[in-house]
C-alpha cells in the first residue's frame, strides 16, 4: 500500500540544525522570490510556522486556513498537512524531535498536549512581537552554538510555550482541569488505538471512568459523545489515507481494523454524505 510521505528533520551543513534534533530557519531565507509549496505528507517531528508577515494556505488534517500576519502553527509529529506559502512571506520555521524538548514546566506540558487539538493561533502585536524576539534569540543561539546553546535553547522554547499559554488562557473559556486533561488523555488514546479500538468500554477502562463519567465530561466540554468522538477519528484517518494514498478503499478498510469493506464504506457514507471513492473523487 502506499502511504503518505513521512518527512523526517532535514541534514544540511547551512542551516542551524543541532544533533539533527532541532532546526530553526527564517522563511524568507528559502522562500525569497518564489514562494514554496508541498505535496500532503506528515512529519516525524514537530513542526512550528510562525508567520510574521505574509500570504498563503495552509492545510491541518484537511482543515483549511489561510495564512496571516502574527499567526502561529503548530503541528504534533503524524498530522498531514500541505503548505503553500507566498514569495516574501517572513517569519520563522522551527522544527525538533521529541528527543530534543519535552517540557518540564506541567502548564507547558499541559499546552503541548492541548496543541495537538488546535494547531492554529492569530495574536495580538503585543504578543507576537514578545514571541518574534524570542525565535529571533533561538535563531542565534542555533547558528552561533556557543557553549550552553542546548541548554539556552530548551530554556528559551519553554518561554515561546508560555507565551503562548497567557494567549490562550486570556482567550479560552474556563474550563475544569481535570476535565481537561482528560479529553488530552482519550484523544491521545483514539489517535494511538483507533484501528484496533472503537468501543468506549476499552477508553474508560483506559482512563478509569465509567461510560457516564466519560460522556458527562465529553458533552460538557465538547457537547458530543464518546462515541461520537471515536467515529470522528475514524473519518479523519479515513481521509487522511483516501486524499494523501492511492490505497484502494478495501486497503484503507482492512488498515483501520474493518473485516467487511462494504461496512465500512456504509459506515463512512454515513458520517459524511459521500462513499469513501466519491469522497476521493470531490476533494483530490
Amino acid at each position: 500500500m502506499k502511504q503518505i510521505p513521512v518527512v523526517s528533520l532535514p541534514q544540511s551543513t547551512n542551516e542551524p540544525i543541532l544533533s539533527g534534533s532541532f532546526n530553526i530557519r527564517r522563511l524568507q531565507d528559502f522562500i525569497g522570490d518564489q514562494g514554496m509549496s508541498s505535496e500532503p505528507h506528515r512529519h516525524s517531528f514537530y513542526f512550528i510556522l510562525v508567520i510574521e508577515k505574509g500570504e498563503g494556505n495552509h492545510e491541518i488534517d484537511f482543515t483549511h486556513y489561510q495564512l496571516a500576519h502574527r499567526c502561529i502553527f503548530i503541528l504534533r509529529p503524524g498530522q498531514v498537512h500541505q503548505l503553500s506559502v507566498k514569495a516574501k512571506t517572513r517569519g520563522f520555521l522551527m522544527q525538533f524531535n521529541a528527543d530534543f524538548y519535552q517540557p518540564k514546566n506541567g502548564k507547558v506540558a499541559q499546552f503541548f498536549r492541548r496543541a495537538s487539538h488546535k494547531s492554529f493561533c492569530q495574536l495580538p502585536e503585543e504578543t507576537f512581537s514578545r514571541i518574534n524576539s524570542t525565535l529571533n534569540t533561538i535563531f542565534r543561539e542555533a547558528k552561533e552554538q556557543q557553549q550552553g546553546h542546548l541548554e539556552a535553547i530548551n530554556a528559551l522554547l519553554d518561554t515561546f510555550f508560555i507565551e503562548l499559554i497567557r494567549n490562550a488562557n486570556e482567550n479560552r473559556p474556563s474550563t475544569d482541569k481535570y476535565e481537561q486533561e482528560r479529553l488530552e488523555e482519550l484523544q491521545e488514546l483514539l489517535e494511538k488505538h483507533i484501528a484496533t479500538e472503537k468501543q468506549v468500554s476499552f477508553y474508560t477502562g483506559a482512563l478509569n471512568l465509567s461510560p457516564f463519567q466519560l460522556n458527562s465530561i465529553t458533552k460538557k466540554v465538547l457537547g458530543k459523545t464518546a462515541s461520537e468522538l471515536i467515529n470522528e477519528q475514524v473519518v479523519l484517518e479515513a481521509r487522511r489515507q483516501l486524499l494523501g494514498t492511492s490505497n484502494q478503499v478495501s486497503q484503507i478498510a482492512f488498515s483501520l481494523g474493518y473485516d467487511d469493506p462494504s461496512y465500512f464504506i456504509r459506515f463512512y457514507k454515513k458520517h459524511t454524505g459521500l462513499t469513501p471513492e466519491a469522497y476521493r473523487k470531490k476533494f483530490s
